[in-house]
């Protein structure tokens, strides 16, 4: 993203009902069943939800115990909690197909430990880490706040005032901001798209959500009244799996960091720790969010890339993007590979990610997220590298 001259940017969230949303959580929800009953699971789950159906396929290798009917129940909890009783997509009466099967001999023979082999990468590919000061959780603002509208929305309906009655768990929300010198200073539009029981006037739904956004957004920030867009289609009443086919891990860029920087390609949900994909994405925001913590710098992208089975990572790539204090780019990828072990298993050790933490992921992002040190989520969120990095460049 630009630091000089004004410009406008866009990022948008989706709710933890939307189609592809379920699918997220249905696969995070079948990978924390396994890593309960044993943390060292495999599982590579994917999810198609579409009306009142429900289809698990991949690979996992795990205790006995966790049989296809007791995935189909934990599924159907899933959608209960998100608030799924619809005729065309209810958690009582969805046919639920389980189709997981073994683990891939080849895949295992590569991540597994043996003999003087450390643990492999579950996968080849490239992941990044993004880390900035435009929130007091490091995340781009855009990105921030469309996530909060949307989490605001999502505490309310859920509340037993029924604040927002007629509200259902299907939603969308886009924020534009205006940037000067490399700063958000205010939003041009707000975009928010929200299924609603039949019967509700759009005019209404507006009314209700201007004074919640206003909130949302820092004082002083909320756009025009006319570029505030509700359901601008009209109507919004069939929504969810009924309305849209689901599939995990189609909204990577609303699970990192909205388009305001890289992505690797890789999905993160119903992916157990050795699958680089999610666990080194995870250690590089891990990173990045540190550098810029420790005052380093004000934005700083993180690029590592690994090989299927191979533990060290390839390459390790830091761009401050000219934002840099005084540091020197190529000693600060030295140090960061000599303050956490970025193999697969260190990783994993580092973050304890061989935990079931994984549900609450899987709707509002997996980063900006405040750790639980009781429920150990969100590890990845901490700035305990802080000192050493600090002492690192003498400060």
């Amino acid at each position: 993203m630009r630091d000089t001259g004004e410009f406008l940017f866009t990022s948008e969230s989706v709710s933890e009902g939307h189609p592809d949303k379920v699918a997220d959580r249905i696969s995070d929800t079948v990978l924390d069943t396994f890593l309960a009953a044993d943390p060292y699971s495999r599982v590579a789950c994917e999810t198609l939800v579409t009306t009142n159906r429900v289809v698990l396929a991949g690979e996992t290798r795990g205790p006995g115990t966790i049989t296809p009917e007791l995935l189909a129940h934990n599924a159907r909890l899933a959608i209960r909690d998100i608030g799924y009783e619809q005729d065309g997509f209810h958690w009582a009466n969805a046919d639920i197909a389980v189709h997981l099967h073994s683990q891939s001999a080849d895949i295992a023979q590569g991540v597994d430990s043996a003999g003087n082999k450390d643990e492999g990468a579950g996968d080849q590919g490239i992941m990044f880490g993004y880390a900035c000061r435009e929130t007091e959780t490091l995340m781009p603002a855009p990105l921030y706040y469309a996530h909060e509208i949307l989490r605001t929305i999502r505490d309310l309906r859920k509340a037993a005032d029924r604040s927002v009655a007629g509200l259902l768990p299907d939603a969308k929300s886009q924020v534009t901001l205006r940037y000067v010198d490399g700063k958000p200073i205010g939003a041009t539009s707000v975009v928010v798209s929200t299924q609603h029981e039949a019967g509700m006037e759009q005019s209404d739904i507006k009314r209700l959500l201007w004074p919640l956004v206003e909130a949302t957004l820092p004082k002083g920030w909320m756009c025009p009244e006319a570029e505030f867009h509700v359901n601008p289609t009209g109507n919004f009443v069939i929504g969810g799996p009924d309305g849209d086919c689901g599939l995990t891990g189609r909204k990577i860029i609303v699970d990192t960091y909205g388009g305001a920087a890289p992505h690797g390609g890789g999905a993160f949900s119903g992916k157990d720790p050795t699958k680089v994909d999610r666990s080194a994405a995870y250690a590089c925001r891990y990173l990045a969010k540190n550098v810029v913590a420790a005052g380093l710098a004000d934005r700083c992208t993180l690029q590592i890339s690994y090989a299927i089975g191979v533990s060290r990572p390839l390459s390790v790539y830091v761009d401050l993007q000219g934002t840099g204090k005084d540091v020197d780019e190529t000693k600060l990828e030295k140090v960061l590979r000599d303050v956490m072990n970025l193999s697969p298993r260190g990783i994993r050790e580092h973050l304890h990610l061989n935990r079931p933490i994984y549900v609450p992921t899987s709707a509002y992002g997996h980063f900006g997220r405040e750790p639980d040190e009781e429920k150990g989520t969100f590890t990845w969120e901490k700035t305990d590298l802080v000192p050493v990095l600090k002492a690192s460049f003498g400060r």
